[in-house]
């Protein structure tokens, strides 16, 4: 295997580039997600969030090939609070940490964030590890709600409950 092929296998610090979303990169968020299995939104919501909310959300690249992105924002009422709605990482660049180095990437560009937040469904072991992993990194407290019941749902969707890391540190 050619270290060009390892790189791609394996994204390391130097072959991954983590970066702020533009319009352009909706339509890749949109196939990962898609790919992903991920609860998948229109492809529109996908081109808003990558234009309008470019702050607060990234994308990882292997080369020029998009392979994660987490979509974010800052609710209006709780400035201070990032609140990660998804988060994706193609097949080929999963079990490397590019989840959790995007995550810190966002909350590394801001610094007026106190509170991470996201709603995490029980049965998703690799999403409530990979933020209980943010939180042992940042020395944060990690505390769970009740947030989105499965009866507040119009369909079968299962409950998701809202977790919000609190007290993080720089890295």
């Amino acid at each position: 295997m050619s270290s060009t092929e390892a790189d791609q296998a394996h994204p390391t610090d130097t072959s991954l580039t983590i970066r702020s979303t533009s319009v352009s990169d909706g339509a890749s968020m949109w196939t990962l997600a898609r790919d992903c299995g991920l609860d998948l939104n229109s492809s529109y919501a996908y081109l808003i969030y990558a234009a309008d909310f470019s702050a607060t959300c990234r994308v990882a690249l292997l080369g020029d090939e998009p392979v994660g992105y987490v979509l974010g924002y800052r609710p209006p009422e709780r400035p201070s609070h990032l609140f990660v709605w998804q988060v994706g990482v193609s097949s080929r660049a999963r079990g490397h940490g590019v989840a959790a180095r995007m995550i810190h990437d966002l909350l590394d560009s801001l610094d007026e964030v106190e509170v991470l937040e996201a709603t995490v469904e029980e049965s998703n072991d690799a999403s409530r590890a990979l933020f209980a992993s943010i939180a042992a990194a940042r020395g944060g407290d990690l505390a769970w709600t009740d947030g989105v019941l499965s009866t507040d749902f119009p369909d079968e969707h299962p409950g998701e409950p809202r977790l919000e890391i609190t007290g993080m540190r720089a890295r």
